[in-house]
């Protein structure tokens, strides 16, 4: 057993996706005893809608974990009753996608405790950590807390600091941080279980919210944005929504990008092909040069394949 953890908690697990299956196996390599693991039903996954066990189970199951995945848990009294069966002395929750109701929260002695990719109160909700990077933050990092009612609005355990690369994607951070967040669980847990972790309310006043993604996000507005601030969102928006424009009036999704900084332009929108690349004014004078495109039913290409069979003369426009 790790020995900067002695004590052996009773743990129940709550998670769904990849960014949660660190902390799972943090625990067990802990020495932690975990009875159950919760997570979300199987769902249809890919073009041919195949079934798939979250990535989560997967791991559970590889352990030898009991997995439960209900699909509704606020009035679920079965599950209810097979939680305060097991009598866990702390519920952890990551990732998981459900809203864990007060009953729950109640459950354990130690509380429920969520591992949260941002640093609150900054980020509150469901995509922190796309959000982060979409607003061109340099640091973000991981905070665990106990939950309460409220949206991530329980009080602070711990908190550790990261830097956001300038060259990193969500996805980089995603696997970055979720690796960094299993040694924090495995960290909090042992400090609530010594009493040196004393946990500390949120400034509310302060929080902001990093609402869940949707398609229209990754829509480009060369007028209202600079070539950075696009940037910026597309390397936050990955793998989805990412960033697209249209081109005679079909979609066009940018699949690399780099703002430039020895082109202005006057014209938001503006397409400026020069020596075969291919740049796009945006807001503020800025301008962004389109490294790799997919038109709408093809496959992905450089901006020279494209400019050679999509007739673009400079003036020409996108949006």
């Amino acid at each position: 057993m790790d020995k900067t953890n002695p004590i052996r908690l009773k743990l129940v697990f709550c998670g769904t996706p990849q960014f949660a299956v660190p902390t799972l196996e943090a625990l067990l390599a802990a020495g932690h005893e975990i009875p159950l693991v919760v997570t979300q039903p199987d769902r249809p996954v890919g073009r041919k809608q195949v079934l798939t066990a979250p990535p989560v189970k997967q791991t559970a199951l590889a352990h030898g974990l009991a997995v439960t995945q209900p699909e509704k848990i606020k009035s679920n009294s079965d599950f209810r009753a097979r939680l305060e069966a097991i009598a866990p002395d702390a519920i952890v929750v990551v990732a998981y996608g459900r809203i864990i109701p007060p009953w729950m929260l109640a459950v354990p002695r130690l509380g429920c405790i969520n591992l949260h990719g941002s640093l609150l109160p900054k980020y509150r909700g469901a995509a922190p950590i796309q959000w982060a990077v979409a607003m061109g933050e340099t640091v973000t990092g991981n905070t665990t807390m106990l939950l309460e009612e409220g949206l991530d609005t329980g009080p602070i355990l711990l908190q550790q600091e990261t830097p956001i690369r300038s060259e990193q994607t969500a996805i980089d951070l995603f696997e970055e941080l979720s690796m960094q967040g299993a040694r924090l669980v495995v960290k909090t847990l042992a400090g609530l279980a010594n009493g040196s972790i004393i946990p500390v309310p949120q400034d509310h006043s302060q929080a902001t919210l990093a609402r869940i993604l949707d398609r229209e996000d990754g829509r480009m507005d060369f007028a209202a944005r600079t070539a950075t601030e696009l940037w910026n969102r597309w390397r936050g928006f990955q793998p989805w929504p990412g960033a697209f424009t249209t081109f005679h009036e079909k979609k066009l999704i940018v699949t690399k990008l780099q703002p430039v900084s020895d082109l202005k332009s006057d014209q938001p929108g503006e397409i400026l092909v020069q020596n075969g690349r291919f740049f796009v004014g945006c807001a503020a004078q800025t301008t962004l040069e389109l490294v790799e495109v997919q038109p709408e039913g093809r496959n992905r290409m450089t901006a020279a394949e494209f400019l050679r069979g999509a007739a673009t003369p400079s003036g020409g426009r996108l949006g």
